[in-house]
């Protein structure tokens, strides 16, 4: 299955992306000086919470791309549903896939993919910072430009911050004002953030150093507003920019032959191609359908019975198109079936493990997903912050010293994981018993007519909606589940819905339940509270169940406050086990590779760093490959 928060991920990363901190062992690489009242000033090329950076500050380039790779060719991808917006960040309609791949941050955020939650000067050319991270100065790169030729200055970068906090979303501008007191153009190349005392460090210096900057001229020129749809784009600072588009048909990016950032170190052996060219498509099935008549050129397959059966085509026999399994370093999204908390009828636990109990992971993955999955049971899955069993050590102290918000069982039982279901039929009838049982404890009793009411005569509904543009292998999981529920006495129903009111449903919490998934951390970082956090629950895009727990904020801000690597992973899994008792998400499946197929004419490093496939960031073209499928008419 196509994975539902791949399309979304630039505007989420732009939200999200700056909180993500996490652990490493690091060298020395950066500078610290004492001013004439005592205070530690830090300067620094790039930023990490522990101040610790793998490469100094004269890199050549990163240790994993290939500084010799050519430029050219094209790379070609497809889309899913339709677009009536090239604003990516506006809170109405669709955009454009890769639509805010034009802008740059201060920090390049997208590199490098051989460190976590690392970042280095990209618009600017160094930052400095006191010891307690109050403030941050950034200096920028006097060099660096817009597309059209005029100059990003700190005007720029302080209007881009203030523009996100007035016109962005809400979640995260409530977020941001908290934190961030100040913004303060200091000289045409510099600018200073000053954070709010007493909160946490995490997150301050890489959230606003992960901001898109915009042409301050161009929005007052224009009266452009960052929230609502437009297909005009402001100029951007980037590699590459606009070319042309065709509503719902396609969209075009060209290498900007202008580029101003083309020699620093950070891009040495990266942005390889001409051009990236966006595909559109009805559904699923006309894409793979186009990608096997060679109408684009590049797949990241999520859809477990087209990598088990489909690749057959004459195409694949020819040997005009590979495939390729590349280990996923990052944990795995944390999808699944997401309760609406929000809903009346959820506050019931028995509900919701009883509507938990309809789901066959086995079953399904067997005979939908050809056996090539896992199922997910942490929101830190695999990792040093997985909790496991009964609490203990470091962690069973953190939990006593929280009191009475921590529930008893969580401290004497072992740690929440999914039920195991008979992988030989559909409905596992003892799941179902147990399931019937918890419904009528909750107080839905069946009917005559096998539906289930309660005292007031209610059924209990459940609609699900899914994106018509969806894969048929999705829908069969998601059908199978309500089916289920319907034998429970359930009046579930799945409700498909054409892409444009899938969003609008999403983002406005239209649903009982989703298919949907939280992004992963694998450290501590302000995101959490997005995700998670009450303050935030009621409005935050990022939080699907709308979960808000007292005992998550504890967690969330022990975690924050942590002056220790250790004692940061002990508050994280401690948060995993909190997470997994609330039980507002029925986990699904995970993978541990990423599942590439594309024609054979892209090459990428022989060594792949771990956080990264990076097909679009240090992959290229071999022009001689390229010739050959050109010749031999495997490309349209």
């Amino acid at each position: 299955m196509r994975d539902p928060l791949r399309k979304a991920g630039l505007l989420a990363l732009t939200a999200l992306g700056a909180a993500i901190l996490a652990t490493g062992v690091r060298s020395e690489s950066h500078s610290a000086e004492t001013g004439a009242d005592g205070e530690v000033v830090i300067e620094a090329h790039g930023y990490n919470y522990y101040g610790e950076l793998q490469y100094p500050p004269d890199f050549e380039h990163f240790n994993y791309v290939n500084p010799d790779a050519p430029k050219g060719g094209e790379f070609a991808i497809d889309a899913s549903g339709t677009f009536d917006s090239m604003n990516p960040y506006s809170r109405k309609g669709r955009a454009g896939a890769l639509a805010s791949m034009m802008y740059e941050t201060l920090l390049d955020g997208n590199a490098p993919a051989d460190e976590y939650a690392t970042s280095y000067c990209l618009l600017c050319e160094s930052l400095e910072y006191d010891q307690g991270k109050n403030w941050v100065i950034f200096h920028l790169r006097p060099e660096a430009r817009f597309s059209d030729g005029t100059p990003l200055t700190a005007e720029d970068v302080v209007f881009s911050h203030n523009l996100f906090l007035e016109q962005g979303l809400p979640s995260y501008a409530n977020a941001v004002k908290q934190r961030v007191t100040g913004a303060e153009v200091i000289d045409e190349h510099t600018v200073r953030f000053t954070f709010a005392p007493d909160i946490s460090r995490r997150s301050l210096i890489s959230q606003v150093g992960a901001v898109d900057i915009f042409s301050k001229k161009w929005f007052e020129e224009t009266g452009a507003r960052l929230d609502e749809p437009r297909m005009e784009t402001s100029p951007g600072s980037g590699p590459y920019m606009v070319d042309s588009y065709d509503i719902n048909r396609r969209i075009v990016y060209k290498r900007n032959p202008d580029y101003w950032g083309k020699d620093l170190p950070i891009n040495v052996g990266r942005h390889n191609y001409d051009t990236i060219r966006v595909e559109y498509f009805a559904d699923e099935t006309a894409a793979f359908e186009a990608f096997k008549a060679g109408e684009y050129t590049f797949r990241n397959e999520t859809n477990s019975k087209q990598w088990a059966t489909g690749y057959n085509f004459p195409a694949v026999e020819k040997g005009w198109v590979v495939q390729e399994e590349i280990p996923d370093g990052n944990p795995p999204t944390n999808v699944g079936f997401v309760f609406n908390l929000d809903r009346e009828k959820f506050a019931d636990k028995r509900i919701r493990e009883a509507l938990a109990l309809g789901f066959n992971f086995e079953w399904t993955n067997e005979s939908l997903q050809y056996g090539l999955f896992d199922q997910r049971e942490s929101f830190f899955q695999d990792t040093v912050q997985h909790a496991r069993d009964v609490p203990e050590g470091a962690e069973l102290e953190l939990l006593r010293s929280l009191g009475d918000i921590v529930p008893e069982e969580m401290i004497t039982e072992p740690v929440r994981v999914p039920h195991t279901s008979s992988p030989t039929r559909v409905v596992d009838r003892r799941n179902l018993r147990q399931a019937m049982r918890l419904l009528d404890e909750a107080g839905y009793a069946v009917g005559s007519d096998g539906v289930r009411r309660n005292a007031e005569g209610e059924t209990l509904d459940i609609v699900i909606p899914i994106n018509s543009s969806g894969s048929p292998t999705m829908e069969s999981l998601i059908g199978t589940y309500v089916q289920n529920l319907q034998q429970m006495g359930v009046n579930a129903e799945v409700q498909k819905v054409d892409p444009s009111q899938y969003t609008l449903r999403r983002r406005e919490r239209d649903y009982d339940m989703i298919f949907d998934g939280y992004r992963t951390f694998i450290g501590a970082g302000t995101g959490l509270m997005q995700l998670y956090g009450s303050e935030q629950a009621a409005i935050s895009v990022f939080n699907p169940a709308g979960i808000s727990s007292p005992l998550i904020d504890k967690l969330i801000d022990t975690a924050l406050f942590a002056e220790t690597k250790e004692e940061e992973t002990t508050a994280l899994t401690a948060l995993d086990r909190a997470l997994r008792h609330e039980f507002f998400v029925v986990p699904a499946y995970y993978k541990s590779d990423h599942w590439l197929a594309y024609f054979d004419m892209y090459e990428h490093p022989e060594e792949m760093p771990p956080f990264a496939v990076g097909e679009m960031d240090f992959w290229w073209v071999d022009p001689e490959k390229a010739e050959a499928l050109k010749a031999a008419g495997a490309l349209r």
